[in-house]
């Protein structure tokens, strides 16, 4: 390899994945690494930093194997918004009630800080403006909170809480800053034009954690950094020797995983679609999904977080919807219906479940001699939340329900109820794209979709379908991956701006167009959707005096 590169490194929630990608966005070579997950307790859900940094150099040695390192001029990392908690000693203090030290990141997808999210809610202070009027338990400070309250000797021992996208630059570099990113989409630093930036002191005094402002606020970040600044001194001798790379080079600002998705997507191109950045919408589909979209001036939705001014793409503010279980809930529906091993053993594993499903149920629309796959569920109907509602509704007791249910068990009845709950999770979308567009984002018109689900043709051609209007899809390239990539090029000096890499790394996406003949059907469906919701919450308030 002849020309420059850099390493653009992924840690999602089961895998630490990394690039090597090419000035001009071409993925040269890739690596995944598998990572633990604990789950102790019910809605717990814990890692460990020492098992993500050692497959992060496993995986960044593997895809620069024998290529001079001197070439490689910037790495970028994205992760999941997952708290690290740091000891003295710069080892893990343990966030488990098992005590175990390794224990020492809550997953994003943990719950455990529901009552902490309550009080907050209830409370309703002043940076509640920026998370869509409500904050979410998945967000750090009801976090903090738990841990204070929980998990007292690790509270009193911790040197650093970081998003797990911070702690791998400063295990890169040494250099303890944070990502105006990380920090103001999950921990509610403010920042924007008309308002005072910073820590909000009457927040963390309402919520009894002052205590992390002292000392200039270190132990949650006193130095703030825009996407692509390049943190401290480049990698460390230490963490050069790790990934087989020269100290001294260059490492960007840290960048949500999802962020990292939206860079690697918004700037590609397809015939006829329109370029301009707000008439565009993100979804990144992987265990959960995250809607974004940006702005030229802020708008404040209820139920979804943000704006964010810079996080993302630099004056320009960013909202972010989300569904909390959209891939997992696909696997949950699949992996507990007792024909799955049915169909696990007549394929002998040779092919993936969701594609036997997905012809499947071709052959099924076929022989009813329907025109589409969709009417197949005509009359079963599923409201997706089994894990809460992130947005539009911002309700976390929500849950999950199914309407249509009969005493089949075969694999035909595995197929039709999988086809419900993917069509269920793109009618949630379209809520929340009708309460964005009541809102003023009305020059939407595109949808940009990426991650594990969006390789699931009836899955994207379904988001056409019922949204109604063009989705792309990335012919090639990894859009995560490059994201991250692009950050890192921007610290190397390899690109000058965001936007700039944005549009000449992206490369091509293929379009999918809305099968229109199916549009009132889908109508009536998202009809159904809406009331069973309204249904579920008149149970609730009929139940109200025996809940559990």
């Amino acid at each position: 390899m002849e020309n420059n590169c850099y390493i653009g490194v992924d840690v999602g929630t089961g895998s630490v994945r990394a690039a090597l990608v090419c000035h001009n966005g071409e993925i040269c070579r890739t690596s995944t690494k598998d990572i633990k997950t604990w789950n102790p307790k019910r809605d717990f859900y814990e890692q460990s930093s020492n098992d993500i940094w050692k497959c992060c150099c496993e995986a960044i040695k593997e895809v620069s194997k024998g290529v001079d390192a001197a070439l490689i001029k910037g790495i970028g990392f994205d992760a999941t918004c997952s708290l690290v908690v740091i000891g003295e000693d710069d080892g893990p203090l343990t966030v488990s009630p098992t005590g175990e030290k390794e224990q020492n990141i809550i997953l994003w997808m943990d719950h455990r800080a529901k009552a902490e999210a309550e009080f907050i809610n209830r409370n309703n202070p002043e940076v509640l403006k920026y998370t869509g009027g409500s904050i979410s338990l998945e967000m750090q400070t009801p976090k903090l909170m738990w841990l204070k309250k929980n998990a007292n000797e690790t509270w009193k021992k911790a040197k650093y809480y970081f998003d797990l996208a911070d702690y791998l630059t400063w295990k890169a570099t040494g250099d303890d800053s944070r990502s105006l990113g990380t920090v103001v989409y999950k921990w509610t630093y403010i920042n924007g034009p008309e308002e005072k930036k910073g820590w909000s002191r009457d927040y963390f005094s309402l919520i009894n954690l002052e205590e992390l402002l002292e000392n200039d606020a270190k132990k949650i970040g006193n130095h703030i950094r825009p996407l692509g600044e390049n943190c401290g001194n480049g990698l460390t001798e230490t963490s050069a020797c790790e990934m087989g790379l020269q100290p001294g080079t260059p490492v960007a600002t840290g960048l949500i995983d999802a962020h990292a998705g939206a860079l690697g997507l918004l700037g590609s191109y397809a015939p006829n679609i329109s370029a301009d950045l707000e008439s565009r919408i993100v979804l990144i589909c992987g265990t959960s999904t995250c809607h974004m979209i940006v702005s030229k001036y802020p708008v404040f939705v209820t139920g979804v977080w943000g704006p964010y001014c810079s996080a993302l793409i630099p004056g320009m503010w960013l909202n972010e919807a989300g569904q909390s279980a959209t891939g997992k809930l696909i696997d949950y529906v699949i992996l507990t219906h007792p024909a799955a091993s049915t169909i696990e053993k007549k394929t002998g594993g040779k092919t993936h479940i969701q594609k036997y499903l997905n012809d499947l149920l071709k052959k099924m629309a076929a022989a009813k001699r329907l025109d589409s796959v969709s009417r197949l569920t005509s009359r079963l109907h599923v409201w997706p939340d089994f894990h809460g509602n992130r947005s539009p509704l911002a309700d976390p007791t929500l849950l999950g329900m199914m309407s249509g249910l009969s005493l089949a068990c075969d694999e035909e009845d595995l197929a039709l109820k999988y086809l419900s709950v993917m069509q269920s999770l793109v009618y949630g979308t379209r809520h929340i794209l009708d309460t964005l567009k009541t809102r003023g984002f009305d020059k939407l018109e595109t949808v940009l979709i990426y991650g594990g689900l969006s390789k699931n043709q009836i899955f994207v051609q379904s988001h056409a379908d019922i949204l109604g209007v063009p989705v792309l899809r990335p012919k090639a390239r990894e859009p995560v991956l490059l994201g991250a990539a692009m950050v890192g090029s921007i610290a190397a000096g390899g690109y000058g701006t965001i936007e700039e890499a944005m549009y000449c790394m992206a490369g091509e996406s293929e379009v999918y167009q809305p099968n229109r003949d199916d549009e009132m059907y889908h109508s009536k469906k998202y009809e159904v959707f809406l009331k069973m919701v309204e249904d579920q919450r008149s149970y609730d308030t009929a139940m109200a005096g025996f809940t559990s």
